[in-house]
């Protein structure tokens, strides 16, 4: 019997982005690397806060949007200190981008980005800068989480003009 419900609940083979992270913080606890269990600790202490504030389990793909908007913030403030000559604390913010990427699907690349894009607009008779939105939109359907919203929307807007 036991063995059906493990079977659910891990979908196969393939853990959840959650119990994989939870994984991890284990073995980097095991290895002595505090700050990658620092990092994962934190990234954890965000799902949680969002599970009990809006009472949800999180799937992956929100774990995903999550971990965009974690990295984005860890962005902006590895620009700023770099600003503030504060090259230390950016090289933290840094580290845990690296750390916090691990967990996304592959991102990617200029070339596989714009080649989609040019099929959507191909696919949807899109024409001119107007048309952005619903680019967007599809785009976002499309690619999900293997981009970022802010490269998606540079790459849409470049294609478009």
């Amino acid at each position: 019997g036991s063995f059906y419900s493990k079977k659910i609940k891990f979908k196969g083979d393939k853990m959840s982005v959650k119990a994989q992270i939870l994984n991890d913080i284990k073995a980097a606890m095991k290895a002595g690397n505090s700050f990658e269990r620092d990092t994962l600790r934190m990234i954890n202490s965000a799902f949680k806060q969002i599970e009990v504030d809006e009472r949800v389990e999180l799937d992956d793909a929100r774990i995903f949007t999550i971990l965009q908007s974690e990295i984005k913030r860890r962005n902006e403030s590895a620009t700023q200190y770099k600003n503030g000559g504060r090259d230390d604390l950016a090289q933290k913010e840094l580290g845990e981008i690296e750390i916090i990427s691990r967990y996304l699907p592959k991102q990617l690349s200029d070339d596989e980005l714009n080649a989609k894009i040019s099929e959507l607009i191909a696919q949807n008779g899109l024409n001119g800068i107007k048309d952005l939105g619903v680019l967007m939109k599809l785009a976002k359907e499309a690619i999900g989480s293997a981009c970022d919203g802010k490269r998606m929307s540079e790459a849409a807007k470049k294609a478009l003009s």
